[in-house]
């Protein structure tokens, strides 16, 4: 965008460098935007876990990002939507999952470039779909894109043919009984694993990341996945993968956008996000076995679900209001 000058109305060009450093904070904005944040430091932080998780989440992560967040920007986007990193963090998501579910490889490369292209205009069909109800778009155009490769990939052997195993850890690891491990390794865990990450480590970067820019979006997440961790446990979920973090991310994600990003953080509303952290780690585990028939993955479905009717039924909750 031009800038004015003082004297005489004259526009003058942005230097290369400020063009370029523009170009850098949206695109990580885009990063941060997973978890509603658009703060470009705490992209760089989210970045940072992501090659400390492994290089390939890191390089393919990115790789989504910028493919996603070029695609709206040459389809004419709304330009603000795109500076904010609104239309790169789907993209990201997608590098990500389809990394770790189909292998690091050029295949998987181009594969995420058309994913990440596809989420540019299913974000944008959604958006359409959703506004006549208020609802925001979350994280389902990734869950649809994804969730639709994923599905396909078995059918072509030039994507499928070096996929890793992603099995859950309680199939090396069946039982409930917790221990102290379980318990700290799944409450950072459960912040990583909104980019399917496992390691203790990433997670508490993420949170680091989430503090960054927000003490109040860190706090949401890190009760929520207290919540989803303790929901888990009482429901009897096994030990393995509450410390590997699969029940605490869609009660992280779902904590965040009710406890601030979406709705009025006043006493109601916390009590309100609280349950809804709760209800997306109890409907974890049936979008869990649901997929596991038909070859999918729960991706961030339980949250979006969640979310949606959550904040659909705010209208009729007096004591519940929108931010602002």
């Amino acid at each position: 965008m031009a800038s004015a000058a003082p004297e005489g109305g004259r526009e003058t060009r942005p230097s290369p460098a400020s063009a370029g450093t523009r170009v850098v904070r949206t695109v990580l904005r885009g990063v941060a935007q997973v978890d509603f944040q658009p703060n470009h430091w705490t992209g760089l932080v989210f970045l940072v876990a992501l090659f400390a998780g492994g290089w390939r989440f890191g390089v393919f992560g990115l790789l989504g990002t910028v493919t996603a967040t070029l695609t709206a920007f040459l389809l004419g986007a709304d330009r603000h939507g795109i500076v904010l990193g609104l239309e790169g963090f789907s993209g990201t998501l997608v590098g990500v999952a389809l990394v770790l579910y189909l292998g690091a490889g050029w295949m998987t490369a181009l594969v995420v470039v058309g994913a990440a292209v596809a989420t540019g205009v299913v974000t944008s069909a959604t958006t359409v779909w959703l506004k006549p109800y208020g609802l925001p778009g979350l994280t389902a155009p990734f869950c649809m894109v994804t969730t639709v490769m994923v599905l396909g990939a078995p059918a072509y052997h030039r994507v499928w043919a070096g996929h890793p195993a992603t099995p859950a850890p309680s199939a090396s690891r069946p039982g409930t009984a917790m221990s102290g491990t379980d318990v700290w390794h799944g409450f950072c865990s459960g912040v990583g694993q909104v980019f399917f990450q496992d390691k203790w480590y990433v997670g508490l970067l993420f949170l680091l990341g989430l503090a960054v820019s927000s003490l109040a979006a860190a706090a949401a997440a890190a009760v929520s996945s207290l919540i989803g961790l303790l929901v888990a446990w009482g429901l009897g979920a096994a030990a393995a993968d509450i410390g590997a973090g699969l029940y605490g991310y869609n009660a992280v994600l779902t904590g965040i956008a009710l406890a601030g990003t979406f709705l009025a953080p006043n006493r109601a509303g916390l009590v309100y996000a609280a349950v809804g952290a709760a209800t997306a780690t109890a409907l974890t585990a049936g979008i869990a076995n649901l997929f596991t028939v038909v070859g999918g993955h729960t991706l961030t479905w339980p949250f979006v679900l969640v979310t949606w009717v959550f904040l659909a039924a705010v209208p009729l909750f007096p004591r519940l209001r929108r931010p602002g």
